[in-house]
């Protein structure tokens, strides 16, 4: 944690500063564990009450072929309701004319046609078994499925071909073992693999250059094969993926014969992101759909649920902050606790490992900006877009708070707590007016903020990955507050 201690002759000159006029007045840097002891005499401290409101995202997240992918569905959370999260995307082969083997092979046969995914990590119930099975994609859709320059949201899905061409069941508790194919010559680990059909494979096998034209250009091979859907139909649990990995492919097993005894091998078909001028970025999508309770949407009294995109948030407004006489800010935070629920479920399906906090934009419809000054305070930033950075190349954690940690409630149980410093901010209010902001509390897998550019800030929070029911403004034991440690001028 980054703790930064003011020498005693900078402490001198700025309370002389203070008392002197007020007009520059910045607050101490250092953090909440090195603040002055409350003692009511020279510091003082007082909590101020937070209104909260529910809201849900119309979420516009958007994903491409080079970020980790989410895969799989969840439908043992009575608390959040169901996510269910589909895979899209044309694996092709890495160069056209293609042909299968090395030139001057000889094709003795073909075996079999294995889908592969890297296996990046999970989220959920890891006791139930994930059930996937694969689709083909429909042939000659338009629209933003052929938009393949342009990263899907979400909420995307394009039409499949009804049938299964291949389906497994994945423990992901044996995903980190080594597993051996093409008869015990290669082995791999943190790989899934679904073989695909024989009717699939005979399809592949027989579009070599020699006896259909399907292999000579990328654009005939999209009028072939449209792409692949990998869909969930059972488990309680996310799986995450990458195309870029080397693990990610189309193997298509075959036999060849050059000069010798025959030898098994294959070719790889890749989600192309840049193969090269001959071979189009594939066309992809990571459709997410949530199905919440009316418990999330229309929440009790004092309760908020907050879930990472495509996710939910809440408005925090801090009317007290207006009235606040001018004074010395030693900290301000917002506090932020975790009603605790299912010990058992809230393991499984656990906390986002970071919040955010931003800013109600004046003068715009439904816009948001940074928070000013504790993002980072290291980097001169400037929410309003005036000097050359609205946001920070980063932001200070250790400084700003906002990721989970453990502590133990008022009644024994284990639960995850948030803390927002936001004490420049709460002192420029004081000191110089600054406008009071209604706030935004959520757990961002990335941000933008359209008014000023179309640049998307990544945050440190996975897909899809966290959910955490808090306690709002009015909750008797879960209070969501902010506390000031203030001196008096």
């Amino acid at each position: 944690m980054l703790k930064r201690i003011l020498p005693i002759t900078t402490v001198i000159i700025f309370f002389s500063l203070i008392i002197a006029g007020c007009s520059k007045l910045d607050t101490t840097d250092i953090g909440s564990d090195l603040l002055p002891a409350v003692d009511n005499i020279n510091t003082f401290d007082t909590i101020l009450t937070i209104n909260t409101t529910q809201g849900v995202f119309a979420d516009t997240t958007k994903i491409d072929n080079t970020l980790d992918q989410v895969l799989g569905k969840i439908s043992t959370d009575p608390l959040f309701g169901t996510t269910d999260a589909k895979l899209f995307a044309q694996f092709k082969p890495t160069f056209f004319p293609f042909y299968y083997g090395n030139a001057g092979d000889t094709i003795v046969g073909f075996d079999s046609v294995v889908l592969c995914l890297s296996y990046k990590g999970f989220w959920g119930d890891s006791t139930l078994p994930v059930q996937l099975q694969v689709q083909e994609v429909e042939h000659n859709i338009g629209g933003l499925w052929d938009s393949i320059y342009q990263a899907k949201t979400v909420n995307y899905a394009p039409a499949t071909i009804p049938g299964v061409l291949g389906s497994t069941t994945v423990d992901v508790k044996t995903l980190g073992n080594w597993i051996k194919y093409t008869n015990g010559k290669d082995s791999v680990q943190n790989q899934i693999r679904i073989k695909l059909s024989g009717a699939f494979a005979t399809s592949l096998f027989t579009r070599d250059t020699a006896v259909n034209d399907a292999f000579k250009t990328d654009s005939l091979f999209k009028a072939f094969n449209n792409g692949l859907a990998i869909i969930a139909t059972g488990g309680s649990g996310l799986i995450y993926t990458n195309f870029t990995d080397s693990s990610s492919k189309l193997e298509v097993h075959f036999r060849r014969k050059h000069g010798g005894t025959p030898d098994t091998t294959y070719s790889v078909f890749k989600v192309a992101t840049s193969f090269g001028s001959s071979i189009s970025p594939s066309a992809s999508a990571d459709n997410i759909v949530r199905n919440r309770p009316a418990q999330v949407t229309n929440p009790a009294p004092g309760e908020i649920y907050l879930q990472t995109a495509p996710g939910t948030y809440a408005n925090l407004s801090i009317p007290d902050l207006a009235t606040i006489s001018n004074r010395v800010i030693h900290r301000a935070e917002i506090i932020v606790e975790q009603i605790p629920n299912n010990p058992v479920l809230d393991g499984y399906f656990s906390a986002p490992n970071y919040l955010y906090i931003d800013l109600k934009d004046t003068g715009t419809t439904d816009k948001w900006k940074p928070v000013y000054f504790d993002l980072n305070p290291s980097y001169g930033y400037d929410p309003d877009y005036k000097a050359s950075y609205y946001y920070p190349t980063s932001v200070d954690f250790g400084y700003y708070g906002g990721f989970a940690r453990n502590k133990t409630d008022g009644f024994g149980n284990p639960i995850k707590y948030y803390n927002f410093n936001l004490t420049r901010y709460v002192q420029q209010i004081v000191t110089k007016h600054t406008n009071n902001y209604t706030l935004r509390l959520f757990a961002p897998y990335d941000l933008i903020y359209p008014q000023h550019t179309s640049d998307v800030i990544p945050y440190n929070n996975r897909l899809a990955n966290g959910r955490i029911k808090v306690g709002g403004g009015n909750n008797a034991n879960y209070k969501m507050r902010m506390r000031i440690v203030y001196s008096k001028l």
